[in-house]
């Protein structure tokens, strides 16, 4: 990737960098597209990721009044240029993600149309909380809407989702450390991963903006239409920070919830070989598709798909242990932001996360 290119300034900055008309045209489609008396969702679990929002995605499902028909759509973090821009790599990420991923509004706009009256349809993409632009987007498309969002003590949300990205195949330094000092020869977009879709969420210090992220969303919605959960608390009792959520967003919180556990931890899996396991799913270079193609004419479909299940099952190791001095290190680099978030949610994150006001981690 060139080292001209226009400086990573956040998830909203695409292929040929922001462009103010073009945002200002999508804010007025999405204005629009309300005032046509379109379905629009009722509320927007806007992240962060790794803080339990899978597990909250199918707990919620099970409630009859709340209407959520895919998870991440990440439809309103992105501009319509970068839309267009998608690579066929990550179209078909989002295809395995999503039944129909939406790349037009029309697109997104029918997913929410087969809600009920009666019903809440909700929209849960992870990104929202970082992209600067998604909430003036949501707030132009539904301004009664309601926004959940949930945080996490930081240095353990980066390690998870250092981890995570690594299995997506946006990473590729599995050195936590290494990949965090990256972050200035990212920032001017050198260094990144040959097939990397998502070069932003490589700037992992700016992923821990915890009061700017809110207060975006509150500034937009008041205080009143957002409300912030703990990791902490979903993870010791996931059924009552659920039940909480059915209540703020007015619907029946009496009926039978199942508990479902958060995701661990990811496993991280041998770049090289989900490389060349991807390469050769998708038909990628001469090898992979004289490959694939033998392999399409002599075995079906579905046993084509559980053996390159089996196959990265393989390949898979344990989690990347934790390197308890980089983590002490994060927790120094990260308390002003967490005592900072303490004083504007008024609840004692210090105590909870184990920091130190007086400026040092009072335990790793």
């Amino acid at each position: 990737m060139s080292s001209s290119a226009d400086p990573v300034t956040g998830p909203d900055v695409g292929v040929g960098g922001y462009r103010p008309h073009e945002e200002e045209r999508f804010i007025g489609e999405l204005r629009q597209a309300r005032a046509a008396g379109a379905r629009v969702p009722d509320f927007f679990v806007v992240g962060h990721a790794k803080c339990g929002t899978t597990a909250m995605h199918r707990m919620l499902m099970q409630h009859p009044q709340i209407y959520v028909p895919v998870k991440e759509t990440d439809f309103l973090s992105r501009a319509p240029y970068e839309r267009d821009a998608l690579e066929a790599d990550e179209l078909e990420r989002q295809r395995k993600r999503a039944a129909r991923p939406p790349r037009t509004l029309a697109d997104y706009l029918a997913l929410f149309a087969a809600a009920g009256d009666a019903q809440r349809a909700g929209d849960l993409s992870p990104q929202y909380i970082r992209a600067s632009s998604a909430a003036s987007r949501i707030a132009a498309l539904s301004p009664e809407a309601r926004i959940i969002a949930i945080f996490r003590e930081p240095a353990s949300f980066l390690r998870s989702f250092h981890q995570q990205l690594l299995e997506a195949g946006i990473e590729t330094e599995r050195d936590f450390a290494t990949a965090l000092a990256l972050e200035g020869e990212r920032r001017r977009l050198r260094r990144i991963p040959r097939d990397c879709s998502a070069p932003d969420r490589l700037l992992y210090s700016d992923h821990v903006r915890y009061v700017e992220q809110l207060r975006r969303y509150h500034e937009r919605f008041g205080r009143e239409r957002v409300l912030t959960l703990i990791y902490d608390d979903f993870r010791s009792d996931n059924e009552a920070t659920v039940r909480l959520i059915l209540r703020f967003l007015g619907v029946d919180d009496s009926l039978e919830i199942r508990a479902i556990e958060a995701n661990a931890t990811v496993d991280d899996l041998s770049v090289r070989a989900r490389a060349l396991l991807d390469d050769t799913a998708m038909g990628r270079g001469a090898v992979a598709r004289a490959l694939k193609t033998a392999l399409k004419a002599t075995v079906p479909g579905r046993l084509r798909r559980r053996a390159l299940r089996s196959a990265r099952r393989a390949v898979s190791r344990r989690p990347l242990p934790v390197d308890e001095g980089l983590t002490r290190e994060l927790r120094r680099r990260f308390e002003g932001e967490v005592v900072a978030a303490s004083d504007y949610l008024q609840r004692d994150l210090v105590d909870l996360w184990g920091y130190d006001r007086r400026g040092e981690a009072a335990r790793p």
